[in-house]
């Protein structure tokens, strides 16, 4: 989220070029120049300017009237995570716990509106959409989300009350700001999250955040489930201890890790 009025140093050309690359997701892998200049605002000199430049410098690939991302951007997620010890240090305790419970798991951390995966542990596919690490979900809608919010600083929380847009995804999904509250409130009370198909129907997740040597919740790991296979009492009774214990192994390996290269 960020303010309606931009700061001196702020550079519109940039930004602009950002949203053209953000455009392209799994259900439009190819855009024309004219689908990319209304989903991005633009005029289409505007967006012709900016897809032909980012196709000089190789994120971009044309062909005919339609345009894809190449490769090349994957080295602007590839530059935060190879220096993110974060999920470094995750990815072992996230296979164990998968070994344990053989239900997926992942790390996800908060990006704006949205959670982003950056590492992951899958067993069997058990949603419609194909998680990988990069993937990124509505934050108010998912149980790693939910934790995270529920840790940041009232006024954060009040703000982005304020502002956001909750779709239901689902039948069960929560779109009233005061229940969103209130569910945050008892997120932050109990430790952990809980999300029953809200996301997608079928699917149950459990998530726990992951703080840093200085106490700040920074991340949280989550276990998905099938619904047909876990009740939710399963998912906190058998499931919920063992994430908790793959956490405090995160946060040991954390506050042991080198502090110059950050969490």
């Amino acid at each position: 989220m960020l303010p309606a009025d931009r700061a001196p140093h702020f550079v519109k050309s940039f930004e602009r070029g950002l949203a053209v690359i953000r455009c392209f997701d799994a259900d439009h892998p190819a855009r024309t120049l004219s689908e990319v200049a209304h989903t991005c605002d633009l005029t289409r000199a505007a967006a012709r300017r900016l897809l032909l430049t980012l196709a000089d410098l190789g994120y971009v690939h044309q062909d005919g009237r339609l345009f894809r991302l190449t490769p090349r951007v994957l080295e602007l997620g590839y530059s935060y995570l190879s220096s993110y010890t974060l999920p470094e240090l995750a990815e072992p305790h996230l296979e164990q716990l998968v070994a344990r419970v053989r239900e997926s798991s992942s790390l996800c951390v908060l990006d704006g509106d949205d959670i982003v995966y950056v590492a992951r542990v899958p067993t069997r596919r058990i949603m419609t959409a194909s998680i990988t690490v990069g993937t990124r979900f509505p934050a108010y809608v998912t149980s790693v989300g939910r934790v995270i919010l529920a840790h940041l600083p009232d006024e954060e929380v009040e703000l982005r009350m304020e502002q956001a847009e909750l779709k239901p995804l689902t039948d069960r999904t929560i779109t009233s700001p005061d229940a969103l509250r209130a569910e945050l409130c008892r997120v932050r009370r109990q430790g952990y999250a809980v999300v029953d198909q809200e996301l997608e129907e079928g699917l149950r997740s459990v998530a726990a955040p992951v703080r840093d040597r200085g106490g700040e919740v920074v991340a949280a790991v989550n276990i998905a489930v099938h619904a047909g296979r876990n009740s939710v009492d399963s998912v906190r009774n058998d499931l919920l201890p063992h994430l908790l214990a793959t956490v405090a192994g995160i946060e040991g390996d954390l506050r042991i890790a080198n502090p110059g290269r950050g969490t």
